[in-house]
């Protein structure tokens, strides 16, 4: 299976290949609007409008898995990120990517991302044990805001922890936006 054959759901439950986005960079991030970390939408917007036209997006996840930090309907999570965050960017319907119920696009994403970079600076006492007690997960996405660089082939490129910012992870973006 390779990234670009999986079909996906937009908001209005419409199903999209992957396809058209065959040759751009990605950053497939899943989010939820009522999270500790939704002010990183922000410097996701941010990294949208300086790369975008060198061949970048950002697909938005929406995800209730954690904490159901996510409940809105799908329309109503796309506006609050475009009015309240300002997003441009392409959100989709909400999914799971944990469990029975994963979505093929994580399920193929966490096989091919195992491993994630961490902003270790960012992780306080509190978080660094909960991150020990959750390491039993494997590949699991643990909390919402985990983010995955794919490259211009469709190869998931590294697999950024939700302590990561998009400031974080410019960097990695640009040399695979520059490649």
């Amino acid at each position: 299976m390779e990234l670009y054959n999986i079909k996906v759901k937009n908001i209005d439950g419409s199903e999209q290949n992957l396809e058209e986005y065959r040759g751009k960079v990605l950053l497939i991030v899943n989010t939820a609007t009522r999270c500790g970390l939704s002010s990183q939408y922000e410097g996701l917007e941010k990294l949208y409008a300086k790369y975008k036209e060198k061949g970048f997006e950002i697909l938005n996840f929406p995800s209730n898995q954690f904490l159901k930090q996510a409940p809105e309907p799908n329309e109503e999570i796309a506006k609050i990120c475009q009015l309240k965050y300002g997003t441009t960017f392409k959100t989709f319907a909400k999914i799971d990517v944990n469990g029975k119920d994963a979505a093929l696009l994580y399920v193929y994403l966490k096989e091919k991302g195992k491993e994630e970079i961490e902003n270790r600076e960012a992780l306080s006492f509190k978080d660094r044990i909960v991150k020990l007690g959750t390491s039993i997960l494997g590949s699991e996405i643990k909390w919402n805001f985990t983010k995955f660089l794919i490259d211009r082939e469709g190869n998931v490129v590294r697999r950024f922890a939700p302590t990561v910012t998009p400031e974080d992870l410019e960097a990695e973006l640009e040399k695979e936006i520059l490649r």
